[in-house]
């Protein structure tokens, strides 16, 4: 296919089907000269972008270090994928080492200069789909040799820099046949060539040491109910869900599976629109034994909710097994995957993960893309180390919450009439309505009790 066509496309949908050669793009050892790994500087000066002002990885807090705390991760599909394209313009992020091609020449350089990338950051931790990384083939034979032969690569390299995949998944979105759905596509051969898809990716993830497996439903859900057995369809992603379960005991996978909600794009409306949603599916369809949650706060805002929302809800009820940690503009209705500079936002998401005691095998995956005008190597660099320094002072301003007890004692003062008396009857499901009308006929009007917002508020701008 021609460049031009190719300018086109998503950042998800490599442009043609069958692996081509390419002319190598010539570089000289190192993809970013220049750029050297990136260290500790907390007196740096503030124009100084590459060093950590705030992310020490070897710093011990609360028994371990902070780069087990954060286990940060860099995504494939935005940082090496991601064109700068959108609806209404070319791609402006023209890598030295990318030729535009889908050879598999073009599809190693990229991952060599990926590799060069995550050492220089210093991060431990990666993600992909399967088509990020190597090109879909003629059928689904050569698709999934280009696959083997790019996982082969992979394997060597995160040997070589000592790096470990955070989680694998399959694109079940961008290609044509999903444009009515995977799993919940009305054709069951299209059903089939996703399960087939699910079924080497486990595979994949499981030869690369993958400690997580994630299901992200782009597709699964519906334009118009008129055209649409939402029943039939629920059942069918579950069905797929459940294959995925046997297929992962059955080659001895001991990763977890994670399923991202999103409420809608590209479908008006998404199956799995929010936590609390996806927390419902599980349990319907008995699989909440087998699946946790990654959460992407943009995708949180998008359903309405509050930055925070949905890490807070998935960690109380059990189900917080990683976070996408980026953010969005909430004056759009769309999601723009920026890389998470507010403070106070990482505040409240690392407040959830240190209560509940860390995010191990999960971690912190920057599902971001530098925008379409930062067309820079340093930009992709500097958007990262921004991003672990908020994480950082995010986690530090947590664990100072936490440590300093402020906070908790007065949200426990709030409910301290649960701890007792009729309220732990309640708490204990142990109270009956009948019982509840005496004790009101007995002790007449609740008594106003006034919820101090602005006093939690200003509490909590101490810390940020």
């Amino acid at each position: 296919k021609s460049r031009e066509f190719q300018f086109t496309m998503s950042s998800f949908a490599p442009a043609a089907k069958k692996a081509k050669t390419a002319e190598a793009v010539a570089h000289d050892g190192e993809f970013f000269p220049g750029i050297g790994k990136i260290g500790y500087n907390p007196d740096a000066d503030p124009a100084e972008v590459l060093c950590f002002k705030h992310y020490n990885a070897s710093e011990k807090i609360r028994g371990r270090t902070m780069e087990e705390w954060l286990r940060f991760s860099v995504c494939y599909w935005h940082t090496f994928r991601g064109t700068g394209a959108d609806p209404f313009g070319f791609p402006t992020l023209i890598r030295p080492w990318d030729d535009m091609s889908d050879s598999l020449e073009n599809a190693k350089r990229r991952m060599r200069a990926a590799f060069e990338f995550f050492d220089k950051l210093g991060i431990k931790y990666w993600t992909f789909h399967d088509r990020d990384i190597a090109p879909e083939g003629a059928n689904l034979e050569e698709t999934n040799r280009n696959l083997d032969e790019l996982s082969d690569l992979a394997l060597e390299l995160q040997s070589k820099y000592g790096i470990k995949l955070l989680w694998g998944t399959a694109n079940l979105f961008a290609n044509p046949r999903y444009m009515n759905g995977a799993a919940t596509n009305p054709d069951p051969h299209v059903f089939a060539y996703a399960a087939a898809q699910v079924k080497k990716m486990l595979e994949i993830t499981k030869k690369l040491g993958g400690v997580n497996f994630v299901f992200w439903g782009g597709r699964e859900g519906y334009q118009s109910v008129l055209n649409t057995d939402v029943k039939r369809e629920l059942d069918h992603m579950a069905a797929l869900f459940k294959m995925a379960v046997a297929y992962k005991k059955k080659i001895g996978f001991t990763g977890q599976l994670l399923i991202e909600p999103k409420p809608k794009e590209p479908t008006k409306h998404q199956y799995d629109y929010d936590a609390q949603t996806v927390i419902g599916f599980l349990k319907s369809y008995d699989l909440d034994k087998d699946f946790k949650l990654n959460i992407e706060p943009n995708h949180t805002t998008l359903a309405g909710h509050g930055y925070e929302h949905d890490v807070v809800v998935a960690s109380k009820l059990g189900f917080l097994g990683s976070v996408d940690s980026n953010t969005g503009s909430t004056d759009l209705g769309w999601d723009t995957d920026q890389f998470p500079m507010d403070v106070k936002n990482a505040t409240l998401v690392m407040k959830a993960i240190v209560e509940q005691g860390g995010l191990t095998p999960g971690g912190l995956n920057f599902d971001c893309k530098v925008r379409r005008e930062s067309t820079d190597l340093e930009d992709m660099f500097a958007a990262h180390i921004g991003a672990m320094d908020t994480f950082a002072r995010g986690f530090r301003n947590a664990v100072k919450i936490l440590d300093e007890g402020v906070l908790p004692r007065l949200v426990k003062e709030r409910y301290r009439g649960f701890d007792s008396g009729i309220g732990k009857k309640i708490e204990q499901n142990e109270a009956k309505l009948e019982e509840l009308e005496e004790y009101i006929l007995k002790h007449g009007e609740p008594e106003v009790r006034s919820g101090k917002q602005e006093k939690f508020e200003s509490i909590m701008n101490g810390y940020v």
